[in-house]
């Protein structure tokens, strides 16, 4: 496992949780940062800047990262969505300013990179053109293209009984991400069925999502049920990887013969669904 430097302390919460999500994909896999390099188009020292909260990765790039690692990148894009929201309001303020001869532009790096590869000529003669300004107005409009199709897609709502249902077709279909929201002491019951891709509690149909300390969600949920049903005590199904639920993960990891890593992968994915 690699030893990650602390993240700013200025991170927003948002942007924070999308670097510890792809710190812990990348460390699963096993794969260095050059490694990465090689089978990205992005460089090792890019990976450094995006993996320590230096820089906001580019969507493809957290695609990328998703496909080398064999893992499902819709709740990674999701997460990127939430925090390039959150990047683009910090960055307003700075728009004007000129880019730090220091730091050179890299895919989705800087303002006067957005969407180019690194090593990508420049064109020859004229002034260098400023488009800070740009990129921010182009981040805003992804934010509210991602928000019209998200109140199009309805989300899911809590029911009498607590549960988190998908009201109507649309919150059923497939690629869909239904809003998690969770308030403190808020609980959810499990109500689990089999089907042909095995034990469900209705949560989520993942079998593939990365779930490490301090995820939330309703992957989160659906592995929480799927622990109390085979016995092991995740502590109050919250939606939320604490101490409790990875202590959990590790005992179910540990009978099963996987690596007791208390992060919910693919492997454990499967022995949960059993």
């Amino acid at each position: 496992m690699s030893r990650w430097k602390g993240l700013p302390e200025s991170l927003d919460q948002r942007v924070r949780q999308l670097v510890v999500q792809l710190r812990r994909l990348k460390d699963h896999s096993g794969l260095s940062l050059v490694s990465l390099a090689a089978r990205t188009s992005y460089s090792k020292s890019s990976w450094e800047r995006y993996l320590n909260g230096k820089k906001l990765p580019p969507r493809d790039a957290v695609a990328a990262l998703a496909r080398v690692c064999d893992a499902d990148p819709t709740r990674l894009l999701a997460l990127h969505e939430v925090a390039a929201q959150a990047w683009g309001a910090a960055a307003a303020p700075e728009a004007g300013r000129a880019a730090d001869p220091a730091d050179p532009p890299d895919p989705g790096g800087g303002p006067d990179a957005a969407g180019a590869k690194e090593g990508a000529p420049r064109p020859a003669g004229g002034p260098r053109v400023r488009t800070g300004s740009l990129v921010v107005l182009a981040a805003l409009g992804v934010v509210v293209v991602a928000a019209v199709a998200l109140l199009l897609v309805r989300p899911w709502q809590q029911d009498a009984a607590g549960r988190g249902t998908a009201d109507g077709a649309a919150g059923r279909t497939a690629g869909a991400v239904p809003a998690f929201t969770h308030r403190v002491g808020e609980t959810f019951d499990c109500r689990l069925t089999r089907g042909p891709g095995g034990l469900s509690a209705g949560r989520s149909r993942t079998t593939t999502a990365i779930l490490g300390s301090g995820a939330t969600g309703w992957d989160v949920v659906e592995a929480q049920c799927l622990l109390h049903h085979h016995g092991y005590d995740p502590g109050p199904v919250d939606g939320i990887v604490g101490e409790n639920t990875q202590r959990a993960v590790k005992r179910l990891q540990a009978g099963a013969g996987l690596p007791t890593d208390g992060i919910v992968g693919p492997d454990t994915w499967q022995v949960l669904r059993r």
